[in-house]
Order: C-alpha cells, then structure tokens, then sequence
C-alpha cells in the first residue's frame, strides 16, 4: 500500500515546487544582461572617437592606469548610465553592463 502512495506524494511535493512564486527567485547578472541585448554596447575595435560620436559624452572618464610599461598598455574606462567602457590605448576592448543595483548577484568587482 505504501508502494502505491510513493508516486502520489512524489507527484505532490513537484506540484508544490513548481506552484512557488516567482517573485522569491534571485535575478542573476547574466539573466538581466541577456534581457537587455538589445542595449546596443560599442564593439572592440571601435576608436574613442567612434564611442563618443555614437554614444555622446560619458559621465564620467576614469583615470587611466597602467602606461608605465610596454607591456602595461594604458587602460581608459568610461562611465555611461548604464555601461561601462574600457580601452585599451584608445581602442575598445569591452564593454560591461552596470549592475542595477548591490544586491544583484553576479561577478565580484576586483579590488
């Protein structure tokens, strides 16, 4: 008889699961970005010029770092509302989307 009730209650406790609200799951990094493809980021390879002819003046331009060695090129960041641009010299090699907010889990800054 217990052979029988197995399966049932199995059948439940998925009903259970699958019944819990969606408000209670974490939003991860990588599933807002992948929402927000359409934001339209700079390419690598793109000139700061380009950037800045297509996307307007950034926020803000962080001080360089790096420069010190020909192997430590010069990395330039600059800061849009919703993304951040890194060069390399004065050429794009990436592009992050800001986090929305401290909570949002995804990728520790470096410090």
């Amino acid at each position: 008889m217990s052979i029988r009730l197995l399966p049932l209650l199995a059948s439940l406790g998925l009903a259970a699961v699958a019944a819990a609200p969606a408000a209670m799951a974490d939003t991860l990094l990588m599933q807002r970005t992948e929402k927000e493809a359409s934001v339209a980021l700079p390419n690598r390879g793109m000139s700061m010029s380009q950037v800045e002819s297509r996307y307007g003046t950034p926020r803000n331009k962080l001080d360089p770092r790096g420069g010190n060695k020909p192997q430590h090129p010069v990395i330039n960041r600059w800061e849009y509302d919703n993304f951040i641009v890194y060069f390399e010299r004065s050429h794009v090699i990436d592009a992050v989307v800001k986090r929305v907010d401290a909570n949002e889990l995804g990728p520790k800054p470096v410090h």
